[in-house]
């Protein structure tokens, strides 16, 4: 029985210590990433001036051309996140902030994120290879309930998230593989689908009325004298539940609503996503309305 509980130890140990080491390497190898995507970049950069940043999910990774800023004399960048919330956003915002980024404007989108504050699991994952590295990213991931789990039991978060940092990721983060995340100075332009979903219903959404994010993003930027401009972004005409975005004016009257001044379906590449035309043609009425350029 001894010997038994003797050799169980010694697999327990060795596990333990494979675990460790390979959380090691991993995080060695996201530690050092750069020119991949919008986090491991802003994770590991240092100081940046921007006249405009871009800031939310992918109705602004996709509705916002950065190049047409930059035509205008503007420096800017879009770092929005397709299939992020507003969790990540601030998050993002907070290591901008860390790392002493001098930003005049933030263009937020917020609209459909404000009804909830649920973090995106394959965004948010991409935070965890620097849990131990950071204060910030510790302290956000604080009142997650996996958090324990995911800080104190080596090489858990690369097992749990393992299609956004495990192996593979791993691998070609290793060589330096890069995306096409900052192509287009953060802009992802879309097509017109033959087949995009034309139709959508958000009749059931209902807009907090104190989305902790959204107000952590908003302190953050008065704290750092940085002018904040939230919008709501266009929708295709055949949307159901448009007074979503009326119940979003009333919680938060500072927020503009844009969602229909681009509204036919030929600038759409889906219902809640402009394409490329559609992003060019609501850029120049936000250049116009808040930059007079």
């Amino acid at each position: 029985m001894k010997q038994f509980l003797v050799f169980i130890g010694k697999i327990i140990i060795s596990i333990i210590l494979i675990a460790v080491f390979l959380d090691g390497i991993f995080t060695y190898v996201f530690f050092y990433s750069k020119d991949i995507g919008k986090i491991e970049t802003v994770f590991n950069s240092k100081a940046k001036k921007y006249d405009v940043i871009i800031l939310g999910t992918s109705r602004a990774n996709n509705h916002f051309v950065s190049q047409m800023f930059e035509d205008k004399g503007l420096r800017t960048f879009n770092y929005g996140i397709s299939a992020g919330h507003l969790f990540e956003t601030s998050l993002l915002l907070k290591l901008m902030i860390e790392r002493k980024y001098d930003i005049k404007n933030i263009i937020l989108e917020a609209d459909l994120s404000l009804s909830s504050e649920n973090q995106s699991e394959g965004i948010s994952a991409k935070f965890l290879p620097y849990i131990h590295n950071s204060d910030i990213i510790k302290r956000h991931f604080k009142p997650d309930e996996n958090f324990n789990k995911l800080y104190y039991i080596p090489f858990y978060r690369y097992a749990k998230y393992e299609t956004k940092i495990g192996f593979r990721q791993a691998f070609l983060t290793a060589i330096h593989k890069k995306t096409n995340a900052l192509d287009n100075l953060g802009y992802y332009p879309l097509v017109k689908h033959k087949n995009g979903n034309m139709k959508n219903n958000i009749a059931n959404l209902d807009p907090l009325p104190h989305n902790k994010y959204y107000e952590e993003i908003k302190s953050i930027c008065k704290a750092n004298n940085i002018n904040l401009i939230t919008v709501m972004t266009p929708m295709c005409e055949n949307i159901v539940g448009m007074n979503y975005f009326e119940k979003v004016k009333k919680a938060y009257p500072e927020i503009h609503n844009y969602e229909n001044v681009v509204v036919e379906n030929k600038y759409f590449s889906s219902c809640g996503h402009m394409n490329n035309t559609g992003a060019r043609k609501f850029t120049e009425i936000i250049l116009k309305d808040f930059f007079n350029r």
